[in-house]
């Protein structure tokens, strides 16, 4: 590594880390070959080399699973953001293990062929045109491929050589190759190589990443139409069906005073959260007989217009509203005193 690359950088949290990843391992492939040969009948456990060709397939997958869960996981909580700080370890040490499962099934299942071992691995069985006796093995010898050129450009210094779009671009073909594993997984139960448990839990671990991405990237989605909804000058409030029926919930915008959303069955209605009299918090207050009730000493607002009902003559201002995908926006600049606004229908509660 010229240009003052070091290996690896580390200190005192990486070796933390590095060595409870490897003690996972040791414990996994411990309980795995455990449970593998207590499970098997009397006089029927696998040989030695079976047993650690499916505990090392399972490590990788589970290695494999835990990396594309942690950065969804990252964007949901900051909790999670320290075990993306060390991830490429976990994708390296994936592909070790993987190239570990690999090498074991070339040697017990093609090392004594005729022909060269991977050969022989390419061509035993051509049948991709059988769903039912679909060559599975071709499917992990393609995300091995996949993993070895993200753990092989895993290093910043090919981050600096690649450019970090086209890098970046790379290290997504972690996806596919999660994929083609999922399937080898669900393919290799289905022609017996691997049972059931194995494909129910390659399942549920593809349910998980994928649920885990989907909810990442609508609460991403969200936060970005509320930053554009804020640039434009609205405000987000939150869902509309969360407010009270009859209450409000307090806006703080960054500048200006409190606004208070008021929610009246399928209606919202925004005015300013401070009463003419003597400063009273209306959004702690309450919707009765059409009018806002200061919770202070009882002053009342139409919410539509901020007027108190005659003859009383204070005034508050009103805010425009709107509702996006459910959540309640106001925009920031305060309409004058008295102006009559039409309320924004929750369609929810419309329908």
């Amino acid at each position: 590594m010229a240009a003052g690359y070091s290996l690896v950088g580390w200190n005192g949290f990486k070796r933390a880390y590095d060595g409870v990843m490897l003690a996972g391992l040791a414990v996994f492939f411990a309980a795995h070959l455990g449970a593998g040969w207590m499970s098997a009948p009397a006089g029927q456990q696998p040989s030695e080399i079976q047993m650690l060709i499916r505990a090392s397939g399972a490590a990788a997958f589970s290695l494999l699973t835990i990396i594309l869960c942690l950065g969804p996981l990252a964007r949901l909580t900051p909790r999670a953001l320290p075990l993306v700080y060390n991830r490429r370890h976990l994708g390296v040490a994936c592909f070790l293990v993987a190239l570990l499962h690999g090498g074991l099934v070339v040697l017990w299942y093609h090392g004594f062929s005729e022909m060269n071992a991977f050969v022989s691995l390419l061509v035993s069985n051509p049948r991709y045109d059988s769903f039912g006796g679909f060559p599975f093995e071709s499917l992990g010898v393609a995300a091995l491929l996949i993993l070895f050129l993200m753990a092989a450009t895993s290093h910043d210094f090919w981050n600096t050589v690649l450019g970090p779009r086209f890098w970046k671009g790379l290290h997504m073909g972690v996806y596919a190759a999660y994929g083609l594993l999922v399937a080898h997984v669900m393919l290799g139960a289905a022609q017996g190589e691997a049972g059931f448990a194995a494909a129910a839990l390659a399942g549920v671990s593809a349910l998980l990443v994928s649920g885990l991405h989907i909810a990442a990237g609508q609460r991403e989605a969200a936060r970005d139409r509320a930053a554009a909804a804020e640039a434009e000058g609205w405000l987000d409030a939150g869902p509309a069906q969360e407010i009270p029926d009859g209450r409000a919930v307090i806006l703080t915008p960054p500048e200006g005073e409190r606004i208070a959303v008021f929610r009246e069955g399928a209606k919202i209605y925004a005015v300013a959260n401070a009463c003419r009299h003597q400063g009273g918090p209306l959004g702690e207050g309450r919707i009765l007989d059409g009018c806002i009730v200061c919770p202070w000493h009882g002053y009342q607002y139409r919410p539509e217009d901020g007027c108190s009902p005659p003859p009383f003559t204070e005034k508050v201002a009103t805010f425009r509203t709107r509702i996006r995908e459910g959540r309640v926006l106001v925009h920031r600049l305060a309409q004058p005193p008295g102006t009559e606004l039409a309320p924004t229908l929750i369609p929810e509660v419309v329908s």
